[in-house]
Formats: C-alpha cells, structure tokens, sequence
C-alpha cells in the first residue's frame, strides 16, 4: 500500500533531496514551500504522486488552510518530515540582529509546533511517524550560533517530549541532526553571500542533501517496532569544537 508523507521546505537542498528521494521509493508526496515556481518544477519532474503547497510556513492559517484542502489520498498522511527552518546572520549574540533572531523561532520553532499539532491527530490515528531535523548545533555551541543552536535545541527536546506523550500510540518519533551539509544554508545564513558559503565548505568534504535524504528514508521505512530516538550525523572531516579560553595579556 502507498504511503503518503508530508515534507515541509522542499523548494531546496534537505527538503527537495527527500521529496525526490521518497518519490523515487514510491511514496505519495507533500510537500510545502514559498518559491512556487520552484515546487511545480519538482512536481513536474516527478509526476502524479507529488503534490505541492505554496505557502510561508510561519503563517498559520495559510498553513491549515492548504492543509484542510488536501486531495483524496494525500490527506491520509503517515509520516511528517519537519525540514522547513533557516538559520540567519553569523554575529555574536550582542552584535545579532532582533529581528533575524525572531525570524528563525518563528520558522524553526513556532512553524514546526504548528504544523506538528495540526497533523498529529491524523497520525495516530495512522500509527504514522515524525521525523523532525535538529543540528548538531542543538549539542555542540559555536560563536555566532546563539539563536540558530537554541532553536535545534528546542527542536530535540520537542521530540523527545512528542515520544513521552505518544507513548502507547504506535507513533514513531525521531530527531535528525546533521553537522555540515552543503545546501543553500549558509547562502541564506550570510545574506546572499555566495563566496562565504564557497569557502566554508571548501575541501571539507562535507554532507549532501542526497546524503540527508537517504538518511531519512532509512529511518522512514525501518520496521513499525523499532524507533530511532535520535541521530546524529557529521561529515569525516568535521569533528567537535574545541573550548574557548580567552586570555588577559
């Protein structure tokens, strides 16, 4: 039996790597996203079993509505992927700007809780599964990662918490957190900046959306007994940072 899964941010890297990943392995697909454009292409690409939502995932009510309004079999949800999320700006938390730092709760936390809820009583009804995207940066701090790592952090712990109350459910719940993927990620966290995501991702060999993506269908399609709580994934060539000492000269 086909099943369906629900991808929020699939207009790029994470999100559109696993849309056309499931695709692929014959799951009926939903997927969200602002950029339209870029969703009829991937639903053009991918035929029939692909069905797109433009919307801003931090607005509420377009979010319900294009969720109520879902056709047929691509309303019978069993598995919810929450990849929609940004980080923004790399400054020191006395240097950040408010409003980036209410951007990102807003879309990685706020959006997430949202779209969690509204489909939550569908999934256990399903027995489906959640399968939510954290960072490394919800364990590991880093200068600059202020806002960005507190929101994964929240994201990690929303999850264990989903596990904790969906206990008796039959409703899987895991926590993926990658270390350094190159997406288009760090061209949004710097504004624009092409040359700053060029250089942070050269010669480290780092993980693929493709790579993200298989991860993700692995843990989709494991047996119904067996639950990844959470998973954490870092290229070979990135490791743990080391403390910062600061001294008095």
């Amino acid at each position: 039996m086909m099943r369906t899964v629900f991808i929020t941010g699939g207009t790029s890297g994470i999100g559109e790597a696993a849309v056309r990943a499931f695709a692929a392995s014959g799951w009926r697909v939903v997927t969200t996203g602002r950029r339209a454009d870029r969703l009829q292409a991937l639903a053009d690409s991918l035929g029939e079993n692909v069905h797109t939502l433009a919307f801003d995932i931090r607005d509420r009510a377009a979010m319900e509505a294009a969720i109520a309004g879902l056709p047929g079999d691509f309303a019978q949800i069993d598995l919810l992927i929450n990849n929609a999320g940004l980080a923004l700006g790399t400054a020191p938390a006395q240097d950040a700007k408010l409003d980036d730092w209410q951007t990102m709760i807003d879309t990685n936390v706020s959006a997430l809780v949202a779209v969690t809820r509204t489909l939550l009583p569908g999934l256990v009804a399903r027995k489906g599964a959640i399968i939510n995207l954290s960072s490394v940066a919800a364990t590991y701090p880093y200068a600059g990662g202020n806002v960005y790592g507190g929101t994964k952090a929240f994201v990690h712990q929303f999850s264990l918490g989903l596990r904790a109350d969906l206990h008796g459910t039959g409703v899987r719940v895991t926590s993926i957190e990658p270390g350094m993927v190159e997406t288009e990620f760090t061209v949004v966290r710097t504004g624009g900046n092409q040359a700053a995501s060029d250089t942070l991702y050269s010669g480290a060999n780092p993980m693929t959306g493709d790579d993200i993506a298989a991860t993700l269908l692995w843990v989709a399609e494991l047996p119904p007994h067996l639950n990844i709580n959470t998973l954490e994934l870092m290229p070979v060539n990135q490791s743990f940072a080391g403390f910062a000492v600061a001294r008095q000269s």
